[in-house]
């Protein structure tokens, strides 16, 4: 399947070429961060939009992909120093199971929860409410068709929310799962290549919008407060530039509040839906940041081990590990959150 592969990159004017009048040094190329087209990307587009990677004297170009597999390949092969990513990816790279090994860190959750389950219009008009009822409609057509759901990322939240729905259920082989990008969820469906999908918004709003779509389970309810998306940077850019990559934290963080904030609702939707960034209706992203997405509050941010834990127990589900990777300790960094926690506070004490 053909990925989409648009891009957009947006920096802060900058010569790359100059040289530091004091040093006579080449000045450093901006922080290359990639996101994708989701809500939850908020934060990194709110920092650029809003100034706070300026207010912590950084020099950032954030560029938009069209896949979780093209950011895991562009984080390996040193072509973006962070990235927005599923919480699960910085565990995948290091166990080299996205194809890529490359020893990777995370020290920020950028959002929890935030998906939903959505279904095609059709099996809604055939009566499918839930699992319990997805199960009858799979059972009268057993021998007769498959069942197609979507999810953006294999091993990724989209599809331990996918199995535990299903599971709960009892719901047969009869449904196959593939992996599609997000901005590809509502055109599949669309044109009948799946019958339902996970991802995150505003694809689900639109696909309702659009009338050809109907969600019926959100990670709300099905597994509240779940890490979601966190900031991926491969160990060596945290060892190496840890005062940028500190720096970058806290900027993130004030993004995360700056995003939390219902007063800013407006304006940041409106940013996010522009086309070179989330590119959708300001009102069906507005849903997903009103009632689904958590951005701050409740400890959001902070990589805590009971986060950790939560994506390994998925991971063994799926995987079936004989035995606990070593790659996979110690990938989430409280102590680097912590230093740029303060690095805030310390900001705020002065402005």
């Amino acid at each position: 399947m053909a990925h989409w592969n648009q891009k957009c990159f947006v920096s802060r004017e900058m010569n790359k070429t100059t040289f530091s009048s004091m040093t006579g040094s080449p000045a450093r190329a901006p922080l290359r961060i990639g996101f994708l087209p989701l809500n939850d990307a908020a934060p990194i587009i709110a920092a650029h939009e809003f100034g706070f990677f300026t207010k912590y004297d950084l020099d950032v170009e954030i560029r938009r992909q069209g896949s979780w597999k093209e950011i895991s390949e562009k984080i390996a092969r040193n072509e973006l120093e962070a990235a927005h990513a599923p919480a699960t990816l910085p565990f995948l790279i290091n166990l080299g199971i996205t194809g890529e090994s490359c020893p990777c860190v995370t020290a920020l959750v950028l959002s929890l929860q935030g998906n939903v389950i959505t279904i095609s219009r059709a099996l809604w008009d055939e009566g499918v409410r839930d699992g319990q009822s997805l199960r009858e409609r799979v059972a009268r057509d057993f021998g007769r068709r498959t069942y197609t759901f979507a999810m953006p990322f294999p091993f990724s939240s989209h599809h331990f929310l996918l199995n535990r729905w299903m599971r709960s259920a009892d719901v047969g082989p009869q449904v196959r799962m593939i992996t599609v990008p997000p901005t590809q969820m509502f055109p599949m469906l669309k044109l009948g290549y799946v019958d339902g999908y996970c991802a995150g918004e505003p694809w689900n709003s639109v696909a309702i919008e659009a009338g050809v779509g109907m969600s019926i389970a959100t990670s709300a309810t099905l597994a509240p407060s779940h890490p979601e998306k966190v900031l991926l940077v491969r160990q060596q850019f945290a060892l190496k530039r840890s005062n940028e990559h500190e720096r970058l934290i806290a900027a993130l963080l004030e993004a995360c509040r700056f995003c939390a904030n219902e007063k800013n609702r407006d304006k940041l939707c409106e940013v996010l839906a522009r086309p070179e960034y989330v590119n959708a209706p300001a009102n069906c992203i507005r849903i997903g940041v009103d009632q689904l997405n958590i951005f701050h509050g409740r400890n959001a941010n902070y990589p805590a081990a009971q986060k950790a834990a939560w994506i390994t127990s998925g991971l063994y589900k799926l995987i079936r590990w004989p035995n606990r990777p070593r790659e996979i300790e110690n990938v989430f960094r409280p102590v680097i959150y912590r230093n740029a926690l303060a690095r805030t506070r310390r900001s705020a004490a002065v402005a």
